[in-house]
């Protein structure tokens, strides 16, 4: 009554080893063992990748163990370091009020290190979907009670314990493909382990772990590697390097099936022999385990390098010496090559196998194998405490949790990946903007509060979670940004009335939001610079009403080229001129002025305002302006006065010459006509007050007078 059955299964790349032991006086008793290989290539690098295949191999072990044992339900498993992500954490515990500490103390401790692992790789960003990876075992680094390190924490009191562990977790693909196997052969999975966790648990016991050693298990698929240093495992890692890349050398080589190869592998030990075979052609050779050996000394030497690269990243240094388990560790001339790649000498390289474990009794000759140490490691930890699941399913999708001290909501959300701060809703974000310099800030709305359902009931975070549980868990809703108008925030000057052309408008007054024109409807956004003039001009105006101004524009051929002259409109306000600048008040009435074409004069560009055309004199003390070019203008061939209207599509000829202004040009500017004078009367002429003729030249700024005397 007081015997415990145990059963633990090594699932390998290459075979699968069962093992059954009773627990008995704190003993286990070895009771039974079965191995078996897959018939094809079933597994790679330590991934089941066709499960139904495992699974016949498994049913196969199951049933031969239980001819011995009677029924097998629950196992223990390991997993090869497949894509390892291992995590070092550290967790404290407040003792003050414990008394004494117990076993219970320091599971607890144990747990909340690995709650805080699973916790930090949700949030680190260390793997891509932390959701994906499962903890699939850890090792305690060191213990520590009130800052002093200690290797037990049981018996002992203080105000706070502390713990530093290394955890380690795999991606679920790996797992659940374990799983599968297990669940269709009848077994449910009662703990997961780590290979390299299980292997070192039986060679390297906690008495040599102040040495800096390193344990690696070579398999078919993937190389393990564990590292002890200072009294605790200091690391774990993993090489997808290890004996299949040997086999399939073996198979290029000579044209094998891998099988074959795989056999043919395995009696290369003795270098004098000769090993039999027949290749893929169906040639049967015979060939000496030299050459053999020879086929694989490359491979060998990549194994090598691959494994002591890891070694030397996890350990920073070289090590005192390493141990080889594992079908793998049988490979001819890896420990050389590993001792060369590590730079020790080869005789601190050992292949061991497990001739007698600590806990473990009645090991028989055939299990004293290095390919017998993980399996002996897995069934000696199913004794012992180590993780198991629960399943529990979370909006439809099955979550499988490892059964710590006490499992929460809240332990099921972080491993489903969701950010319990979803849960709350956060509130919306606020804008601010700025109203002619002046800032303000808008709220956003609050979010809702989600919503989480244990059994169809509500729950909270920190209610506790049990074997087929089921949550649903609807995530709170966020508060909405802000999206006001205009209109909504700030004052709006009132419109204006005007009148332009008969017709009422009714006017917006200027608005601008960083600078671009706006309205009291413009939806409002973050940063936003808001201006409010109470001022609107006549050019503002005409814009608003999609009235700019639109000049009319005449094309000439003048002296053969094309010439274009462009007027613009003109307007008034309340009949006054005015300019695009002009203020309006409400009220305004606006008159959009009819364009006259241009005159000759305006299209030539000739004016008597400008003074190098003209020059000025004082006649009879009037100032009189005298042109000083002569212009000559044909208009579609025909003479034309320069102050005529200059018809759009006219060809214009036009010359200029040089003058000499005379008395006479005076005269006749001034409008003087000497036949209006009495026939008895003479004229005399004075310039700048000296008698002169009508002939005479005047210059700018002369004086010309013109006495009449009667007689």
């Amino acid at each position: 009554m007081n015997k415990q059955l145990l059963f633990a299964l090594d699932i390998g790349t290459r075979s699968v080893v069962g093992l059954v032991g009773e627990m008995e006086n704190g003993l286990i008793k070895l009771v039974a063992s079965d191995r078996e290989e897959h018939h094809t290539r079933a597994m790679l690098d330590g991934q089941i990748h066709d499960v139904q295949e495992v699974a016949e191999v498994l049913a196969s072990v199951k049933t031969r163990l239980e001819a011995t044992t009677g029924a097998l339900t629950k196992v223990a498993v390991a997993a090869a370091g497949r894509a390892l992500c291992t995590l070092k954490i550290s967790a404290t515990l407040d003792t003050a009020s414990h008394g004494a500490l117990t076993i219970e103390d320091e599971r607890s401790l144990e747990l909340a290190a690995i709650q805080a692992a699973q916790a930090e790789l949700a949030t680190s960003g260390a793997v891509p979907q932390p959701s994906d990876y499962y903890c699939v075992g850890y090792s305690v680094v060191s213990f520590s009670l009130d800052g002093t390190r200690i290797k037990s924490l049981i018996g002992q009191r203080g105000k706070q314990s502390a713990i530093e562990a290394i955890a380690t977790f795999l991606p679920r693909q790996v797992i659940d493909s374990l799983q599968s196997a297990i669940q269709t052969v009848g077994l449910e999975m009662s703990t997961l382990t780590l290979e390299p966790i299980a292997a070192i648990n039986v060679l390297i016991p906690t008495t040599m772990r102040h040495l800096n050693l390193v344990l690696i298990d070579v398999g078919a698929g993937t190389s393990d590697v564990a590292i002890t240093r200072d009294g605790s495992v200091i690391a774990y890692g993993m090489v997808p390097f290890a004996g299949d890349e040997i086999t399939e050398a073996i198979s290029q080589q000579f044209l094998l099936d891998f099988n074959v190869a795989e056999t043919v592998k395995r009696q290369s030990g003795g270098k004098n022999k000769k090993i039999s075979f027949t290749d893929v052609l169906g040639i049967s050779q015979k060939v000496s385990a030299k050459d053999i050996i020879a086929a694989m000394t490359s491979k060998v030497g990549e194994l090598a390098q691959a494994l002591a690269a890891e070694i030397l990243a996890l350990n920073n240094e070289r090590p005192q010496a390493v141990l080889l388990v594992g079908g793998g560790a049988l490979t001819p001339l890896l420990p050389e090559a590993l001792a060369q790649a590590l730079d020790i000498p080869t005789a601190k390289i050992a292949i061991r196998c497990p001739d007698s474990i600590e806990g473990i009794i009645g090991i028989p000759a055939t299990l004293c194998t290095p390919d017998s140490v993980t399996p002996l490691g897995i069934l000696k930890l199913a004794g012992g405490r180590m993780l198991n699941f629960i399943n529990i399913t979370l909006n439809e999708r099955t979550i499988r949790l490892f059964n710590l001290s006490r499992l929460t909501v809240a332990d099921a959300l972080l491993a489903a990946g969701i950010d319990i701060r979803a849960l709350r809703g956060r509130p919306g974000m606020g804008l601010t903007i700025s109203v002619n310099g002046e800032t303000r800030f808008i709220a956003g709305s609050h979010g809702n509060p989600g919503e989480i359902l244990k059994n169809g009931q509500p729950a909270k975070l920190n209610d506790a979670l049990h074997d087929q549980d089921t949550l649903v868990v609807n995530l709170g809703t966020n508060g909405t940004t802000p999206a006001p108008l205009l209109k909504d925030i700030a004052v709006v000057p009132e419109s204006l009335t005007v009148t332009i052309d008969g017709k009422k408008y009714l006017l917006e007054q200027p608005i601008t939001i960083n600078g671009t024109p706006a309205t009291p409807n413009t939806i409002l956004c973050d940063r936003d610079q808001i201006c409010i003039n109470p001022k609107l001009t006549l050019k503002q105006a005409l814009q608003q009403l999609a009235l700019e101004p639109v000049p009319a524009e005449y094309v000439y051929q003048v002296n053969g080229s094309e010439r274009l002259y462009t007027i613009w409109p003109k307007y008034t306000i309340n009949n006054v001129l005015a300019g695009p600048d002009t203020l309006l008040v409400s009220g305004n009435a606006i008159e959009i002025l009819k364009l006259s074409p241009p005159t000759l004069a305006d299209v030539l560009g000739i004016t008597n305002q400008d003074s190098s055309n003209n020059i000025k004199v004082l006649f009879n003390g009037t100032p009189c302006t005298i042109p000083i070019h002569r212009y000559t203008v044909l208009v579609d061939g025909h003479p034309a006065d320069i102050s005529l209207p200059a018809i759009s599509g006219s060809a214009i000829d036009f010359t200029s010459s040089d003058l000499q202004p005379l008395i006479s040009d005076v005269l006749l500017a001034a409008d003087f006509d000497p036949l209006s004078l009495p026939v008895t009367a003479s004229v005399n002429v004075l310039l700048n007050g000296l008698p002169t003729e009508f002939t005479a030249i005047v210059k700018n700024g002369d004086n010309v007078t013109i006495q009449i005397i009667e007689k």
